[in-house]
């Protein structure tokens, strides 16, 4: 009789974040600095007004110390980590396509793998800020 092993495999999942774009931003003494545009995987978000579900992508930025040419080369790159929503000291946003204005008490901030969303501080304004180290370990354990 043949006796078969079966082996069982763990395997590690990675929620992984896309660069999408990058931008010229200018600090409050004039000088300049590009920051990456990021973009998390697709999110199931259920309305406050309508209680249906709907699709969404969730952007941040981080700034870096790319040229232009290397924030360019890295448009679609991907790494782990994800975009989570962060608390904040209230400031007022307004809509591009309405011109609404609104005040808010959160940003969408990059978590990278390895951490969790409580170390990731935001220690400036929305244009200077850098993140602490920091992210949330999303992984799935799979036994077959």
């Amino acid at each position: 009789m043949l006796q078969i092993s079966i082996i069982y495999s763990y395997f590690k999942l990675f929620i992984m974040v896309t660069i999408m774009d990058y931008a010229l931003r200018t600090k409050s003494d004039g000088s300049v600095f590009f920051s990456l545009i990021l973009q998390g995987g697709i999110q199931m978000v259920q309305s406050k007004q309508t209680e249906r579900y709907y699709a969404t992508l969730k952007k941040a930025s981080i700034t870096c110390t790319f040229d232009e040419a290397t924030c360019k080369a890295s448009i679609g790159e991907k790494f782990p980590g994800s975009i989570q929503k962060q608390s904040c000291a209230p400031y007022t946003f307004v809509v591009k396509e309405t011109g609404e204005i609104l005040e808010l008490n959160y940003r969408w901030a990059y978590v990278p793998e390895g951490a969790t969303i409580e170390e990731a501080i935001w220690e400036e304004t929305p244009a200077e800020a850098s993140l602490s180290k920091s992210a949330q370990q999303l992984f799935i354990h799979h036994s077959s």
